[in-house]
This record gives structure tokens, C-alpha cells and sequence, in this order.
């Protein structure tokens, strides 16, 4: 289930602005400013180079304790705000950070960090946190875990490395499934986040967990830009997981990987029963499981004579829908892309797929991609789905 989030905004109040120094172009806000920027430069520096000593020498060290098992490519904070207080300074910062052999984009998270100032003036980090309003990052919930496996880094708190692997092995069996059927032009890794609770989970989206009860996991992609696919995480609900059996473990973490491979391809344009039914049809080839055992509510309805008469909606997707109205549009857009493989072949609906992406603007995408790739036409396309989930399901 991908979610479609971008960076959030720090609502932060300017407290206790200082005035201009005399005689002198810049203002003390300046200057702090600056020599916090280089006091986060060292501390980076030290956290990249392993140098435990060096980062102690830029204030608290907690985060390198819980951070250390984190393989970084890179790591650095841009100051965006200082502010004095009583006791010393907060700062606004962006946090940009790459996992080495993983991220082609790096992750763009909000910080709000709280400084301290020794009697010779010097500036030193007390506390490190999430901006207000933005997700929690894997470390704030505490010391990281990391499992690397062939195709996959899974990284948890509050489980063993032992704990984790289970997770290393699915991810490494779902990253060339998706190949197979998608194709190798993407990162061919994924990186899994594993939170201790549903709880935490919900802090690291940074939405209410109740949003999330039930569902497996989420893919969101947290940086990105024009021409960049992002730096995506595979976030799973701890809970919900564990109630799966082994299939459908396997299934969630294919699913969520396919959204990792087709993120690049996957724009404004893309409807989420594409974009959701096309993991979906991918998460369970192979598997063996028959329409009516992959779709169960979707079956139930039709069967009751409530055959669906239209494509699910972006809205039938939300989080906090009904449970089983949420179930039918996953299953109404897997036997959708079913269809299309069934009745054009595996490699046109990936042609379609992309060919709705690259369309740039929902209007017009799915209809232009339907005549173009699948040579028909939206009302001819919605009867044979519509036909097909009744002789599937009935």
C-alpha cells in the first residue's frame, strides 16, 4: 500500500529575536546561525567517520548510540532558523541522509534541535528531534537494528538481528520476482523499516496508528524531485504482519516492493487501482491463490448480487474507509490488472502502466493509455472488468 507523502512544513514561532550588533553588517541571529551550522557540520563529520569521540566532544551522544548500526553514505543538516532561549538556542534544520548502497535520493527529514552554551561560548546539541508536525525517523523510537540481506536492509528496533532476518528473507525473495515481471531498470534493493508497535509505526508515518490497524505495511516515498525517483521505505505494521500466514507475508512485501521498482513510473496521473492492483497482481503471482481465495470480500459481494459496476475510486482506498469497502477496491483493482494480463499479456499491461505515468496529468491518462496500448476504449474496457469479476467471483 503505497502512501503518497512529501515533507511537512515547521510551524515554528520566531521567540525572543535579537537585535542588530552595532557596527557590524550581519545580526547575533546571524552569527549563531552560523556557528551552529558548523557545530552539525562536525557532528556529521564525526558520525560518517565512526568517530564516537568526536561526536561526544558536539553534545549529547545518544543518537550515535542508537544510530550507529545505520551503514550512511551520507549525513548533514542545513540550518534553516535560530533561536535564543534562556538556557541556550533551538534550531530549525533539514536533515538530508543517504543509506549507503540503497538510496539514489536522500531522505529529507525537518529536525528541531535544542542547543546548550559552555561559559567560553562554545554551542553544543542537547536534544535532536522531529520537527513539529513531521514524522518520527527509526532512531527516535530507539537503538537501530540493521540485517542486511541479498536484495534488502532491514532495519527494526526493539528486535534482535535474529528477529529481523524473516523479514530480510521475504524482501530478498520479492526483489527479483518483481524484476521478472517489471523489469531491472530500478534500484533492485529495498529497505524495510520494522517498528517495534503499531504505535510507533504511526509515529513514523506521522499520522494516527488507528489509520494503520490492519493494514500490513506502507511504502512511502520520502524524498524525491523532478527526474529523481525517491528514497522509499517499506514501513510495516508489526502487528497486523504477524497475523499473516506465510503466503501472505510474502505477498505484502512483493506488493510493497513493486511500489519501490514502479515509483518513478507512478505520477499524478496514476489511479490507485493501477497502481494498487499492479503490486497486487504482482505480490501474488505464483502463488496458486484462485480469485475467490485473493478476493474475498469482492467475492462475498458478488455473490450477494453487489457486483461492483465501476473502477474503484482514489477515495475507496482511504486508510480510514471501511474495512471491507477498503478490501474490495484492492481486490476490484487486482482482478483489473489480472484482467489485462490475462486477455493482452503480462508485458502489455506493463506498457500500460507506464504509458498512464508518463501521461503527467490524471486527465486523459487511463483513456489515452487504454487506445494506445490495449487498443480500446474506457466503456468497453469497465463491461469486460466488469464481466470478469462476475465470471471470476460468481
Amino acid at each position: 500500500m503505497a502512501g503518497r507523502r512529501r515533507g511537512w512544513s515547521i510551524g515554528a514561532l520566531g521567540l525572543g529575536l535579537l537585535l542588530p550588533l552595532a557596527g557590524c553588517g550581519g545580526t547575533e541571529t546571524d552569527a549563531a546561525r552560523t556557528e551552529v551550522q558548523h557545530l552539525l557540520d562536525r557532528r556529521s563529520a564525526a558520525l560518517l567517520g565512526h568517530d564516537e569521540t568526536a561526536y561526544d566532544v558536539t553534545g549529547v551522544r545518544s543518537e550515535y548510540t542508537r544510530l550507529r548500526a545505520l551503514p550512511l553514505a551520507s549525513w548533514g543538516y542545513r540550518v534553516t532558523a535560530v533561536r535564543r532561549t534562556s538556557s541556550g538556542a533551538t534550531a530549525d534544520a533539514d536533515l538530508n541522509y543517504r543509506v549507503a548502497g540503497y538510496d539514489r535520493a536522500p531522505v529529507d527529514a525537518r529536525r528541531t534541535l535544542t542547543l546548550g552554551r559552555t561559559a567560553g561560548g562554545t554551542w553544543y546539541v542537547t536534544s535532536d528531534s522531529p520537527a513539529k508536525g513531521a514524522g518520527q525517523q527509526l532512531w527516535d523510537q530507539g537503538p537501530v537494528t540493521a540485517v542486511r540481506g541479498a536484495h534488502s536492509l532491514v532495519l527494526g528496533t526493539g528486535l534482535t538481528a535474529a528477529g529481523l532476518s524473516g523479514y530480510a528473507t521475504l524482501a530478498d525473495r520479492a526483489v527479483p520476482a518483481v524484476s521478472r515481471a517489471w523489469g531491472t531498470g530500478w534500484s533492485r534493493h529495498v529497505v524495510v523499516l520494522v517498528p517495534r508497535s503499531l504505535k510507533d509505526m504511526g509515529g513514523l508515518l506521522g499520522s494516527p496508528a488507528a489509520n494503520y490497524r490492519g493494514i500490513a505495511a506502507v511504502t512511502t516515498g520520502e524524498a524525491g524531485g523532478a527526474g529523481r525517483a525517491p528514497a522509499d521505505r517499506v514501513v510495516v505494521n508489526p502487528e497486523a504482519y504477524a497475523v499473516l500466514g506465510d503466503v501472505g507475508k510474502q505477498v505484502v512485501l512483493t506488493h510493497e516492493t513493486t511500489h519501490v521498482a514502479t515509483r518513478a513510473q507512478t505520477t499524478a496521473a496514476t489511479p490507485l487501482w493501477l497502481s494498487e492492483g499492479y503490486a497486487d497482481w504482482i505480490g501474488y503471482l505464483g502463488t496458486g491463490r484462485t480469485p475467490t481465495e485473493a478476493a474475498p470480500e469482492l467475492t462475498r459481494a458478488v455473490q450477494d448480487g453487489h457486483a461492483p459496476t465501476e473502477l474503484p475510486s482514489d477515495k475507496d482506498f482511504g486508510f480510514t474507509s471501511d474495512p471491507a469497502e477498503l478490501a474490495q477496491a484492492y481486490e476490484g483493482g487486482w482482478l483489473a490488472c489480472r484482467m489485462i494480463a490475462a486477455h493482452w499479456g503480462a508485458a502489455r499491461l506493463g506498457a500500460f502502466y507506464r504509458a498512464v505515468g508518463a501521461h503527467g496529468r490524471r486527465a486523459g491518462a487511463v483513456e489515452d493509455a487504454l487506445r494506445k496500448v490495449l487498443g480500446t476504449a474506457p466503456g468497453a474496457f469497465t463491461e469486460r472488468w466488469r464481466e470478469y469479476v462476475r465470471s471470476q467471483l460468481g
